[in-house]
């Protein structure tokens, strides 16, 4: 439960998360998203995702996460169905989709972003995911 002081707060980290998913183009998110982050923000993708491992800044963030996702995959794009923040957390519930370029082949799997913000910004992001889905468009 939020008490009265934490909920301005949390709603601007609600608004914040929200506009990285919700600009009208997926490079608009990610110039949004890029602002949004603390110099040191800890990025982990699941484990047993084909990107998976734990990234520390942006630098980190583009060459493993999405640089390869621009390069290796077709239309490849989450949709937020759900929103849900508490204090200094906030979590997105939503699907990947995407097409593997290498098969050919498409996916769909379902996902959730834990992301937490420290003085404003976004400090940690924790990927969970149906990685089998993704790997089976990859095989």
């Amino acid at each position: 439960m939020n008490t009265s002081s934490n909920a301005p707060h949390t709603a601007q980290h609600l608004a914040l998360v929200r506009s990285t998913y919700e600009g009208r183009n997926a490079a608009e998110n990610a110039q949004r998203l890029r602002d949004a982050v603390t110099s040191d923000i800890r990025w982990t993708e699941a484990a047993g995702f084909p990107y998976a491992g734990t990234y520390i800044g942006w630098d980190e963030i583009q060459q493993h996460v999405f640089a390869r996702l621009a390069s290796e995959w077709q239309n490849y794009r989450v949709t937020i169905e759900q929103y849900f923040a508490h204090q200094d957390q906030v979590v997105a519930i939503g699907t990947y989709s995407g097409i593997y370029l290498k098969t050919g082949l498409p996916f769909s799997a379902r996902v959730a972003h834990l992301w937490t913000l420290r003085d404003g910004r976004i400090s940690a992001f924790e990927q969970i995911v149906d990685s089998a889905m993704v790997w089976r468009a990859m095989k």
